[in-house]
């Protein structure tokens, strides 16, 4: 009888306590998300394979508060979703030494030094010294230093699309511009060739299995989302098996480059800032220099974060064209304009086509690859116009797809309507309403070059091909998997070559 007595004080006495921890934004006077759990908070029902993460983040967006702010609770952990664009402005842009880290997943495991040396993941002066050095790597001048080598994978792409369309006219578009993608990421990087259009490309492989959401592996990701001081401590290797084949080739490479063979594309750019490093010396000396681990990870990293996001995005676009094909004529037009100018498709004819670039804009308008992104307080922080005091170490997230979906921002937002982004009509974008790269000095690194990789593949796939939507695959149907935004399946679209005039 005493036990069962103890046993309900126990639990009265932890639900009381769970509950005082969940009134920490309600004692504020912060709006807060309905359907708080005891002691988990929000976070199961963000994590729910139910519902689209993006559609449950935009309910508190419209209906509690999100617009403006609101606060949820991850486990008993507060944390603030901010909505209004003049405060996502001075989260990621104007007060940015108060949000310099994101969330990180420090891991112990020794099979995650190269995940942990990532610039994703790294914080504060160590992010620093890392982003400064590899931000050299996307100027104009590489950038279109690389583009014979893009255009040469681009037109790898379209020869793959005639073979396949003899087996079947309907393509799995997403598949194949992930092909393309590992085979310009790949090259550009660390000067591998991948043959990732070859049936047995041992590349393509492993890097669809790296982004599939396995059971197993999405139990883990939650166990640290949920438990990171437990999961470190049991040791729970975070980093997928497959990301150690793409470590041992750039190990492989990077032996190759420090006996004297020489490329020119990012892993050199990298080696040569370390030399420089090197020679430095007194004051000048970085806190953080480069190690073999870091270059390592840095060029797994471009892997990772341009092979699917890229891929994703020109399947994204592929459908939208498909689906709207007055606009797939008038983007067809435009580039038969630029080529008859130019020549060919050029760098400049592709940078210089608006028509070309609001498509791929409005793709990443209507589906953002990533749907949120988040900054931890890095010092204690008032945030503006309010007396609401965020601490150090605080969570705070913008709900890019709200953003992207409002139609206070954007007239008829489920329109596509590439003129949006056309330079007559930029200055009606509210600024920190399109952020499908992020905003701030923690934005996408590598958006210039992903923007001309994805440019370049659509346009050639346009100018080859007319696109429709497969029988029966009329919606695009998103997974439910947690992650980045992308297709259930693929996007299936039948391809017709276009007669050669």
């Amino acid at each position: 009888m005493i036990t069962w007595a103890l046993l309900a004080v126990l639990v009265a006495t932890a639900l009381l306590y769970s509950r005082w921890r969940h009134s920490y934004w309600s004692s504020r006077g912060v709006p807060t998300a309905p359907g708080s759990i005891p002691f988990f908070g929000h976070t199961l029902k963000l994590l729910s394979r139910s519902k689209h993460r993006w559609l449950a983040v935009d309910e508190l967006y419209r209906n509690h508060g999100g617009s403006m702010y609101c606060g949820q609770y991850e486990m008993h952990s507060p944390s603030l979703l901010i909505g209004d664009p003049d405060l996502v402005k001075a989260v990621l842009i104007k007060d940015f030494d108060h949000f310099t880290d994101r969330r990180t997943f420090k891991a112990s495991n020794p099979k995650d030094k190269i995940i942990n040396e990532m610039l994703t993941v790294t914080t504060g002066e160590h992010w620093k010294g890392i982003r400064s050095v590899l931000s050299t790597s996307f100027t104009s001048g590489r950038m279109k230093g690389m583009f014979p080598l893009i255009e040469a994978k681009a037109q790898g792409l379209v020869d793959y699309f005639h073979r396949q369309r003899k087996q079947d006219p309907v393509v799995r578009m997403k598949h194949s511009f992930g092909m393309y993608t590992m085979e310009v990421i790949s090259s550009c990087a660390f000067g591998v060739e991948t043959n990732s259009f070859g049936d047995d490309s041992i590349f393509a492989q492993k890097a669809k299995e790296l982004f599939s959401v396995k059971p197993l592996r999405l139990m883990k990701l939650m166990f640290f989302l949920i438990f990171p001081k437990l999961a470190k401590l049991l040791n729970i290797q975070l980093t997928h098996e497959n990301m150690a084949f793409f470590a041992d080739v750039v190990m492989e490479t990077l032996k190759q480059r420090k006996a004297g063979a020489k490329r020119g594309d990012f892993l050199d750019l990298m080696l040569e800032a370390r030399e420089d490093q090197d020679q430095s010396t007194g004051k000048k000396k970085p806190k953080y220099p480069l190690s073999d681990d870091t270059i390592i990870a840095s060029s797994v990293l471009f892997i990772i974060a341009g092979y699917d996001t890229t891929a994703n995005t020109l399947g994204n676009a592929s459908f939208l064209l498909a689906k709207h094909t007055q606009e797939q004529e008038l983007l067809r037009e435009e580039l038969r304009k630029a080529i008859a100018e130019h020549g060919s498709l050029t760098y400049q004819a592709i940078m210089e086509a608006k028509y070309l670039d609001g498509c791929v804009s409005e793709s990443l308008r209507i589906y953002p690859p990533a749907h949120i992104t988040e900054r931890a307080c890095t010092k204690p922080y008032v945030l503006p116009g309010t007396d609401l005091l965020i601490p150090k170490g605080q969570m705070v997230s913008v709900p890019i797809w709200s953003l992207h979906h409002d139609q206070k921002y954007w007239p008829d937002p489920e329109k596509f309507d590439p003129t949006r982004f056309f330079p007559e009509n930029k200055d009606r974008i509210v600024s920190g309403t399109y952020l499908p790269f992020g905003l701030g000095p923690r934005n996408c690194l590598a958006m210039r070059f992903a923007l001309m990789e994805a440019k370049l593949a659509l346009a050639r796939t346009v100018l080859e091909f007319e696109l429709r939507c497969a029988p029966g695959h009329e919606e695009l149907e998103l997974s439910l998997a947690p992650g980045i935004m992308r297709p259930k399946e693929d996007v299936f679209v039948t391809l017709t070559p276009i007669a050669k005039e």
